[in-house]
């Protein structure tokens, strides 16, 4: 199980890294709304840009503990439970604008994983 565990962990962190360095400027099918990019996102949810680089840097700091887990456990509670809370509030804003499940379905599945590795990780 522990070995699944860091799977996730890692997948977790990738993820982030994908979607906010990557992705962010680029259109796909999950973003909220019309939106064709992160930033139009926050928008269509009503949120503003200064919001949208909070999220940004909250998630990239806690994907970067995330990794640093591998080597310090003890972090790895905290981080993937932060991470959870924030993709209920991604998966909030989904519901908040009615995207499709389809479009819904990566946050939810990114909480799931932070909630088993949160859960699989406490000391």
């Amino acid at each position: 199980m522990a070995n699944i565990v860091l799977l996730f962990q890692i997948s977790i962190a990738l993820g982030i890294f994908n979607v906010w360095l990557i992705r962010a400027n680029r259109p796909t099918a999950y973003r909220g709304g019309n939106a064709t990019t992160m930033e139009e996102e926050f928008l269509a949810y009503g949120l503003s840009k200064k919001m949208m680089i909070l999220v940004e840097t909250l998630k990239l700091s806690l994907a970067g503990l995330l990794i640093a887990g591998i080597w310090f456990p003890n972090i790895t509670p905290f981080a993937a439970s932060m991470m959870g809370v924030l993709m209920l509030g991604a998966i909030v804003m989904h519901f908040k604008v009615n995207d499709p499940i389809r479009k819904v379905v990566p946050a939810i599945s990114m909480f799931l994983l932070c909630s088993v590795v949160a859960l699989n990780t406490l000391p």
